[in-house]
């Protein structure tokens, strides 16, 4: 059963289209991956998705409704979370603070903020779970600016886990991390798998084959390929427009 359905979806910047009639469904439950070159339309598919781009045409179907139009605050509250984007961290704050604020967003009192924030044991509760979910259960009490550049990616995860999603957009979750917070965030997102839908976006071709599902290969603006990870690998589309170019990279 399809969570996300996308059908004919277009957006142009001038003479320039960026994604050009792409069509991709995302099945309840997966980890699916969208690889593709440089350039090939990702990043800004992930934003026409979450709500952060608008789109000239087509139509994204979530959970059975209608998203075209909608901004992104609706979109989050239907259960569709961008990861990493989602929201700034607040540095100035505390680990604990971030996440509790997106708890209490997601429960329609964003305004109260953190005063009331530091006295509800509930919202408090609701984001110490997702801070052990990701594994940063321990920095709860330290400024969110002193974490290091892994334990960010950690904590924006974990903010957009408080806010409930059924489908989590990740933008390079592992972009400049180390190899140790690059293999403890794997481990996150495996850990997740089949509890909530995932859509990755991810340059680490390692990462990517071991964790999805199913892999979806953009290359200017269009979807070329969808299958397991054995059948996109040994697509012959596939290799001459990307991976093809990858292991040339490699070799040289």
């Amino acid at each position: 059963m399809s969570l996300l359905d996308v059908r004919g979806l277009r957006k142009a910047y001038g003479a320039l289209n960026v994604t050009d009639d792409l069509n991709l469904s995302v099945e309840k439950g997966e980890l699916h991956a969208i690889i593709g070159p440089n350039g090939a339309g990702k990043s800004t598919l992930i934003a026409q998705l979450s709500g952060q781009a608008g789109s000239d045409a087509g139509s994204v179907r979530f959970d059975g409704a209608e998203m075209m139009g909608q901004p992104m605050h609706a979109r989050v509250r239907a259960g569709m979370s961008r990861s990493f984007q989602i929201t700034s961290i607040l540095p100035g704050f505390t680990v604990l603070e971030n996440v509790a604020a997106a708890v209490q967003a997601r429960r329609g009192s964003s305004f109260r903020f953190f005063a009331p924030v530091a006295g509800e044991r509930a919202l408090n509760d609701t984001a110490m779970e997702a801070l052990a979910r990701v594994g940063i259960a321990e920095r709860a009490a330290m400024r969110a600016g002193s974490l290091s550049h892994g334990e960010k990616r950690q904590l924006e995860l974990a903010i957009a886990l408080a806010t409930a999603p059924k489908l989590l957009l990740l933008d390079e979750p592992l972009a400049g991390t180390s190899g140790q917070e690059a293999e403890r965030l794997v481990e996150v997102m495996r850990s997740l798998k089949g509890e909530v839908t995932l859509v990755l976006i991810e340059h680490d071709m390692d990462a990517v084959f071991s964790l999805a599902d199913r892999i979806s290969v953009l290359v200017y603006g269009r979807i070329i390929a969808t299958g397991r990870p054995d059948e996109v690998r040994t697509d012959p589309k596939v290799r001459a427009a990307y991976l093809g170019e990858e292991t040339a990279e490699e070799g040289a």
